[in-house]
């Protein structure tokens, strides 16, 4: 097995280096936090719920991968998608022994609460498929496997982001802000495959696409949002999705995910013009 930050021919990656240091950086500063007394009440808890953070937003990143590598034609992306799913496992790991180290590693327990608490068993199934996909994640697995066995495996990727989805969601209780930016993002990569895997890749990439998926995750994000206090607390739906319109609540989950995938739109219609005018040059 290759080390992660090397290319396929054995030479150093400098762009697969960076990677590796970006997904390490949060297990880092959280240790560092742990250890310079940064938690001073429930450390357990702080780094249960830091690994589980960045459990779910590693997943999503792995997930954003070939929309990005398709819309920005930067082939290059690919190359690292295994290496962030399977620090998205890492974390996960990390995630259910800090669980089980809270609970002063009493398996009985530990099996029992997520056996009885739904959005525990949601979380344990999400983490099972994460380990199978990192398990099978190496060249050598590929070839074993097959091509078409191993995509069919790996396609399960998309439940276990369905699923880390409503886990972070039922866990959050009270503040739900950031869960609703990571569901109307996953909606958004989600929206994206079935344009893609309907059309083209051409189809999905294109501005009017990117812009019209992110106009629509936008909107579902403020449905959701105005939805889910309406049901919790018996607000008037119209009242809570108001200060989806306007920035009198301060900056909500809708105005993020519209500003994440306008990004998105602005950075692909760049690389598009950088593509045709590198076209231009070479046939003048």
């Amino acid at each position: 097995m290759r080390a992660p930050w090397r290319e396929r021919n054995g030479s150093f990656s400098w762009f697969r280096a960076a990677i590796l240091l970006a997904v390490c950086s949060p297990g880092v500063v959280t240790a560092a936090q742990y250890f310079a007394g940064y938690f001073p009440v429930r450390p357990i808890t702080e780094i249960i719920y830091a690994t589980g953070l960045w459990t779910i937003r590693l997943l999503m990143i792995s997930l954003a991968v070939t929309p990005f590598r398709q819309s920005f034609r930067w082939a290059r992306f690919i190359t690292v998608r295994r290496m962030i799913g399977v620090a998205a496992f890492a974390y996960a790991v990390l995630h259910i022994v800090f669980y089980t180290a809270d609970n002063m590693f009493d398996l009985y327990k530990v099996v029992g609460e997520i056996a009885l608490r739904i959005y525990l068993t949601i979380g344990f199934a999400a983490l099972l498929i994460l380990g199978a996909l990192a398990l099978t994640s190496t060249d050598g697995m590929v070839k074993r496997l097959g091509g078409k066995a191993w995509a069919r495996l790996h396609r399960w990727i998309y439940a276990a982001g369905v699923l880390a989805c409503i886990h972070y969601f039922m866990q959050s209780k009270q503040n739900v802000s950031e869960p609703l930016v990571v569901a109307g993002l996953f909606l958004w990569m989600m929206a994206y495959r079935l344009i893609y895997w309907l059309s083209s890749a051409e189809r999905a990439g294109a501005l009017t696409t990117l812009a019209g998926l992110g106009v629509t995750a936008t909107l579902a994000t403020a449905l959701c949002e105005a939805a889910y206090y309406h049901f919790k607390s018996n607000a008037p739906f119209l009242r809570v999705l108001e200060p989806n319109l306007t920035f009198h609540a301060g900056i909500r989950p809708a105005w993020v995910v519209l500003g994440i995938t306008t990004t998105i739109v602005i950075v692909a219609a760049w690389r598009q013009w950088q593509r045709t005018r590198e076209a231009a040059l070479a046939s003048a």
